[in-house]
């Protein structure tokens, strides 16, 4: 006989809400009914059952116990198993007769035919059961109210700057944080290390000697001014949006790849990498920038180039990886559903949603038919192409050229087919008459063909969604199978967040609802949205947040540290028009960013209570970009196509090697990210997984990044371009180290500096001279090994 567990397992996922007849009652069973079910019923039910599902046992799987009648009743976690008196509308019964795939139980074999007949005939009977007792068991539904109690789903409180020494509210706040545990904010930072901070902070490159010396001479004459001077100038900056644009990016799982099962490539993302880095340098209110990601193609347009621009936007939602291959379109197209609330919901609520799929949270107050319902609006939303490759489905394209730009196109194409067919006809004439010169001429014609083809033009479209068919409602999918169906669940928000947001929204019966629900994000009294976003600009200044679990502000996350300044913040932006460059001014300009760092104590071991400026290690695209622009060889053009492949095309060829390369001089922006073969040095300095939104990166320190770093061709063409510089700078070579501190450091050089330089520069020619004869190439080869050593340093790998 098999196990309850491996009866009930299977079950589960079949039990779901349906109309309940009443069960006869235990007075109104009949002395046959009874002795059906005590001698038949019920020693099938404490063999299959009671293992796993019963008071005796402690064990409730899936919370449905079965030793009692309002066990059944009350059902498991999506409602009752069984319609009394209709066998063929309890699934219960439906699971056993073995006849639908994905409910059969038990999973090995069908149960014997007579057991089954016995448990149609009971629910047939109208499911007579004398027990009596009430259990306790059974689905625990989602505790609205109590759910409400967690600080995250409060109103945002009107928080005021408590009375301290410090005049600038950040500073009011921590200071008196601080007090409570008899600490204070650390000294300032000297002039050198706030610039290279904010520098590196604000547009992700290191400042320039000329930069450097500018800024230390007007802070000597007036500290603030000159802050807010150099804050202003890299806020300026069109390399700001590439900054903090990228930072975005890895909220939005940005990659030029798909993928999972057929990586092929998002050969149009890169308008949306590009629309991220202008919103950013153009200051898009976030609300805006929100908006537009969630519904741009819904929002009204002023102009062609603005229409573009919001379908651009929502690429946010169809940039997730998928698996194209999926046989099942229906089960693709909610596996996409769930992608998208799963990266909404972590994106702009710091929620984790894509659990609910297939049961009320375990944690959070967020219920089965919250998931469902804004499953009702990504539903109506179309993230598909027609067009398919075979069993490949394409992700959906919205056209954003003109006519000529389509024209463009066609005409690349004609000339390919032209070219084709000339080689046909070159190789149908080389049967005919073999020979040297028809061969050649074949051989000429594949390689034109192959340029032409590499240079085909994709088509003037970029990846987004638009509506498709409305569904203004989605029936719950028992344990997330769309093979297995519930109730029916209308179109809405979830309800612990609804609370202060009256009245609720109205749904129009012809649009999917993204518009609404992008509102209703949107709205500066929405409980989470601004404190998530103002706690992620945190997060990026500081390397830690005043919540230190910016993705997850759910039970499971971490309280603030500061709540009262986080809420005094998320105030703050919407009554500054949701502007992150003013948030950004009101953050640089505090005393709490502009100490110093320094070693913790311990009052506050984990500097939560920030009593200095924490120390971080540059990431992944930083350490790349300085390497190049300290010897002189980035390149510093902003946007345009980047990944070396025709959208749509396979990224692994037939020896299943990603022949991508990333040896441009661009920034490391514009660099390729291709989905399960990420770039070396991206991967060793813990870029995140881009096929999942992340709001903060890890930082590890292992030996392979050394390693990898030092022994890299990045490393050794950036030592060359550096050494190239500093031998160009002067002929005094005290001058030239002084010159390549300058460059790698942003400070002056010390004696010590000079001394050790000097020192390694005649150890270096010593060891090369046995095998390189020539004196001038011995001495840039030293002076090339020099200049590595000073970009491998934690000087400049660090950001104090």
């Amino acid at each position: 006989m098999l196990s309850a567990v491996s009866t009930f397992r299977y079950l589960l996922p079949a039990i779901s809400l349906g109309l309940l007849a009443e069960p006869l009652s235990a007075s109104d069973i009949s002395t046959s009914d009874l002795d059906f079910f005590e001698k038949k019923v019920r020693p099938i039910l404490i063999e299959r059952c009671y293992e796993c599902h019963s008071v005796e046992s402690g064990k409730s799987k899936a919370n449905l116990t079965v030793d009692s009648k309002s066990g059944l009743l009350q059902g498991g976690d999506n409602g009752p198993a069984l319609v009394a008196g209709a066998p063929d509308k309890s699934l219960i019964i439906e699971a056993i007769r073995y006849k639908n795939r994905d409910m059969q139980m038990p999973p090995k074999s069908a149960m014997p035919a007579a057991e089954i007949k016995i448990l149609e005939e009971w629910v047939q009977r109208g499911a007579p059961d004398p027990r009596t007792q009430t259990i306790a068991h059974g689905p625990q539904k989602v505790n609205i109210e109590k759910g409400r109690e967690h600080w995250a789903f409060r109103p945002i409180a009107n928080a005021l700057p408590p009375q301290a020494t410090h005049s600038h509210p950040i500073d009011a706040f921590t200071t008196t944080a601080l007090t409570q545990k008899g600490l204070s904010l650390s000294r300032p930072a000297d002039p050198v290390t706030l610039l290279r901070r904010m520098s590196f902070d604000l547009i992700g490159l290191p400042p320039t000697p000329e930069e450097t010396t500018t800024f230390v001479s007007s802070y000597g004459k007036d500290p603030q001014k000159a802050i807010r001077t150099l804050i202003d100038r890299l806020l300026g900056s069109p390399h700001y949006g590439e900054k903090w644009g990228r930072h975005w990016l890895d909220v939005a799982r940005y990659a030029d790849s798909n993928g999972l099962d057929e990586n092929v490539a998002l050969g149009t993302a890169w308008r949306y990498r590009d629309y991220v880095v202008k919103s950013f340098n153009t200051d898009k209110p976030f609300d805006r920038f929100l908006i537009e990601q969630i519904a741009g193609d819904l929002l009204p347009a002023k102009s062609l180039e603005e229409r573009h621009e919001h379908a651009t936007a929502t690429a946010f939602l169809n940039l997730g990886a998928k698996v194209l291959a999926e046989a099942d379109k229906e089960k693709l197209v909610m596996d996409v559903v769930d992608e998208q609330i799963e990266t909404t919901g972590r994106a702009f609520l710091a929620m984790t949603l894509g659990c609910v799929r297939c049961h009320d949270h375990k944690f959070d107050p967020i219920s089965h038919e919250d998931y469902y319902a804004l499953a009702a609006i990504f539903k109506s939303t179309r993230s598909f192409a027609d067009e398919k490759n075979g069993a490949i489905s394409f992700w959906f394209e919205t056209p954003i050229g003109d006519l000529e730009d389509f024209a463009a196109v066609k005409t690349a194409e004609l000339a390919l087919a032209a070219k084709k067919q000339e080689l046909a006809t070159a190789r149908s004439e080389e049967k005919k008459n073999p020979g040297p010169e028809s061969k050649k001429r074949v051989e000429q014609l594949m390689d034109e063909m192959d340029q032409v083809e590499k240079n085909l033009p994709d088509l003037p479209t970029v990846v987004g969604v638009t509506d498709s068919a409305i569904t203004p409602t989605v029936p719950i999918h028992i344990r997330g199978s769309h093979l297995t169906l519930g109730k029916p669940v209308e179109r809405g928000f979830p309800k612990v967040m609804e609370a202060s947001l009256a009245p609720k929204p109205h749904f129009p019966a012809d649009k999917s609802g993204r518009l609404e629900l992008a509102q209703w994000l949107a709205r500066p009294e929405h409980p989470l949205t601004a404190r998530v976003i103002v706690n992620r600009v945190w997060t990026w200044h500081f390397d830690q947040g005043l919540v230190r679990t910016p993705d997850n502000f759910g039970l499971l996350g971490e309280s603030p540290t500061h709540p009262e300044l986080l809420d005094y913040l998320a105030t703050w932006l919407p009554a500054n028009g949701w502007s992150l460059k003013d948030l950004h001014r009101l953050i640089l300009t505090s005393a709490t960013y502009q100490q110093a760092s320094g070693p913790s104590v311990e009052k506050d071991p984990e500097n939560h209570l920030l009593h200095h400026f924490p120390i971080r290690r540059l990431q992944a695209e930083e350490v790349r970009d300085a390497l190049l622009s300290v010897s002189g060889q980035l390149d510093l053009n902003i946007g345009g196509k980047t990944v070396p492949l025709r959208n749509r095309q396979f990224v692994f060829n037939h020896t299943s090697k990603d022949a991508t390369k990333y040896d441009s001089t661009r920034r490391a922006l514009y660099l390729p990210i291709i989905r399960n073969n990420l770039y070396d040095l991206f991967q060793q300095f813990d870029y995140p997984d881009p096929a999942v939104s992340t709001g903060q990166r890890n930082s590890t320190v292992v030996s392979p990044q050394a390693l990898l770093l030092m022994n890299s061709p990045l490393a050794d063409q950036a030592s060359r371009g550096l050494a190239k510089r500093v031998l160009q700078s002067h002929r005094d070579p005290q001058e030239r180290i002084a010159q390549a501190i300058r460059l790698a450091y942003t400070r002056d050089a010390e004696a010590e500096d000079i001394a050790n330089a000097h020192d390694f520069l005649i150890a270096a020619d010593g060891i090369l001279a046995s095998s390189i004869q020539d004196y001038e190439e011995r001495q840039t080869r030293a002076w090339e090994l020099l200049c590595q050593s000073l970009m491998m340093a934690n000087e400049f790998i660090y950001l104090r």
